[in-house]
């Protein structure tokens, strides 16, 4: 059994609505890419990716580019082993992680296939019937923000991502995470996020006016000696994204003390088989893990929750599932959440088919 063809697509997903976020950051409608993996004998395995603007060093056009350059490389590949396909990628391309991880979470799916089991088995087995989803809230007018966390407590959604500095306002900033908190009461977890787009005082000032509150920060600043600096001057917890993408970081971000949680993100490690050594590492430090990826839809979605649904007991933090944010579905068969909580999808692989009318004509066939 070899890869013998691979097809590639683009995709508009749009948010059900704009994500403000710190430096004038938005979300609205972006690109998606969606991989096919095929084989000599038949199988199929689906990859996704969906680089946000300006959130990595990485840019959604280029996906077409690198998958042109490594398609050499991953056609005739046996994809009963992911280790040894991926160091052989990463040394015939350096970097370009966003358009390996597409590649790997599709060889990931058809090991699935052709072993008749699902992700979460070969990602250590299933520790989990189901998982804790967080909400993410844009970064709009303070009592829309707690409208929108009551909207979602109703749901079930316990965990609530509330995004900060589209204003550069610190009192705004400090009043959003008051009055979310005070919406969803006592108990549920309650982080802002500035996704990096906070400077040291302004993080500082706003971790100060809220200490008094049950509250968690997340990635206030660039660095993570900033962020550390933050999480000194506040005594609040902190959650690092951006700043975690590879098995240096999370050490450096652990020995600042800032590792308190974390976002294993797909498209910043490279894929699944990175995310897997990530996330023992991540163990062992003893921090608390978000699985996810940066956006997308369906495919990323099962790929994340089958990463989270393997995810060692007493180390998930929470997971997303980010198809429920925008449109079109690309794999209607996605599971979608219930009660706050969402389970991987069951089947061989992903575990999720594609609808080939909603991903439209590829960009890219090579066999």
């Amino acid at each position: 059994m070899k890869i013998n063809k691979l097809t590639l697509w683009s995709v508009d997903l749009t948010s059900h609505e704009t994500y403000y976020m710190a430096e004038g950051k938005t979300c609205a409608t972006v690109e998606t890419h969606v991989l096919c993996l095929e084989t000599d004998n038949g199988l199929k395995g689906w990859g996704e990716v969906c680089p946000i603007p300006h959130y990595l060093p990485a840019f959604a056009k280029g996906v077409p580019s690198a998958i042109t350059e490594m398609a050499p490389e991953i056609l005739g590949i046996t994809p009963t082993g992911i280790d040894a396909p991926m160091r052989k990628l990463d040394g015939f391309l350096q970097g370009h992680l966003h358009a390996k991880s597409i590649v790997d979470m599709a060889l990931w799916d058809l090991y699935g296939k052709a072993t008749g089991l699902p992700l979460y088995q070969l990602l250590g087995g299933r520790t989990r019937a189901d998982m804790p989803l967080y909400h993410s809230i844009t970064c709009i007018a303070p009592d829309e923000m707690a409208r929108i966390a009551r909207e979602a407590y109703a749901t079930g959604i316990r965990q609530f991502q509330v995004k900060l500095g589209a204003d550069a306002d610190h009192a705004a900033d400090a009043e959003r995470l008051t009055k979310v908190r005070e919406a969803v009461g006592p108990g549920p977890i309650v982080y802002g996020d500035w996704n990096c787009g906070a400077t040291k005082l302004q993080a500082t000032r706003t971790g100060r006016a809220v200490a008094y509150l049950d509250i968690m920060l997340e990635q206030p600043c660039k660095t993570l000696e900033d962020c550390a600096a933050v999480r000194a001057a506040t005594g609040l917890p902190m959650k690092i994204d951006e700043g975690a993408y590879d098995l240096a970081s999370l050490m450096r971000a652990a020995e600042l003390g800032v590792l308190d949680a974390v976002a294993l993100k797909l498209s910043k490690f490279g894929g699944l088989s990175a995310m897997r050594r990530a996330r023992d590492l991540t163990v062992h430090l003893g921090a608390e893990i978000c699985s996810e990826c940066t956006w997308g839809s369906d495919i990323v979605t099962a790929a994340s929750l089958h990463f989270a649904a393997s995810t060692p007991q007493g180390s998930l933090l929470n997971t997303c599932d980010l198809s429920g944010y925008v449109a079109p579905r690309v794999a209607p068969d996605c599971p979608t959440r219930k009660d706050g909580r969402i389970a991987p999808p069951e089947g061989p692989g992903l575990g999720v088919t594609p609808d080939l009318d909603i991903l439209g004509d590829p960009i890219l066939e090579i066999s």
